[in-house]
């Protein structure tokens, strides 16, 4: 058993970075709940983004797991070899989670990696994105979030708090909640409360597309005018005609506002737009498009 977050400062002189979003979750009962949902056992690989003090991936060792355990903070690094470094299913990468490869994790593994983690609220989105490049050869996320983030996650079409990032993971992944985590679980204590929420992969995406690429920046595009008509909302990848053109293929009211469209609708509008590329490259001509409008 490894001592708790407060201890393990004191023992190593260490504070919590605050300008890196450091959070220390002390609380067994949720760390119980994350080992629970990421299937941590014998056999398994976990990855887990974020390790701290150890206070998690202590517990997911104890399962059996091997886990890679992905932290940039260097004195934390030292705080894990310490406290972990002998037990040999415990693997340390002291790297950037963003940049992380977690491809790499998958390489030669018959059951995909379960990746876990507390997520920095300020690099929540960048984080979700890496992860979601990565959506195809990984298992399931059980990741902690500010929760106004996890409600927004888990928001259906429609919904005043639904919005581009929604749109995007849930067309691959089935987004559920697992535990709730008060402010008061964490040292030093964070101005918000957060919450573990679990994202497992679809069998088959909520409408495939070649270019996953392009459809996020279709998706960014809608988003950034969100309480425009999507006829006007995608101006920046094409002209207005264009665009009408490419909903009336995939079936879709271009009258109708971005946040009215569920995944499956996103990825319809995508195929006509990569077909009517494909028709202007074959014609000899190039199809117009946008710039990238920035993060949905």
């Amino acid at each position: 058993m490894i001592a708790s977050p407060p201890e393990l400062l004191r023992r190593y002189g260490l504070a919590a970075r605050h300008s890196w979003g450091q959070n220390f979750l002390h609380e067994p009962s949720i760390h119980r709940a994350i080992v629970a949902a990421s299937g941590a056992a014998p056999g398994v690989r976990v990855v887990e983004i974020g390790a701290g003090l150890g206070s998690l991936t202590a517990p997911l060792l104890d399962t059996g797991a091997e886990v890679w355990a992905i932290e940039r903070d260097r004195d934390l690094c030292e705080v894990l070899r310490a406290e972990l470094g002998d037990n040999p299913r415990f693997v340390l990468h002291e790297a950037d989670a963003v940049r992380f490869d977690y491809a790499s994790a998958a390489a030669g593994l018959e059951t995909p990696p379960s990746i876990v983690g507390n997520l920095p609220y300020q690099i929540t989105g960048p984080l979700l994105f890496a992860l979601l490049a990565h959506h195809r050869v990984t298992g399931p996320w059980i990741v902690m979030v500010q929760r106004e983030v996890a409600e927004r996650l888990c928001a259906p079409p429609g919904s005043r708090t639904y919005g581009g990032v929604t749109a995007m993971l849930s067309r691959v992944r089935w987004i559920s909640t697992v535990v709730q985590a008060p402010r008061a679980c964490f040292v030093p204590r964070p101005r918000v409360d957060s919450t573990v929420i679990r994202l497992d992969p679809r069998p088959q995406p909520l409408g495939e597309v070649a270019d996953e690429e392009g459809l996020r920046r279709l998706v960014q595009a809608a988003f950034q005018q969100r309480r425009k008509m999507l006829g006007n909302a995608l101006s920046s990848l094409a002209s207005r005609d264009r665009v009408i053109a490419w909903c009336e293929r995939a079936g879709v009211d271009p009258q109708v506002r971005p946040e009215r469209l569920g995944p499956a609708e996103f990825a319809a509008i995508q195929r006509a737009r990569e077909a009517d590329a494909e028709a202007e490259a074959e014609g000899g001509g190039e199809a117009p498009e946008g710039g990238d409008a920035g993060a949905p």
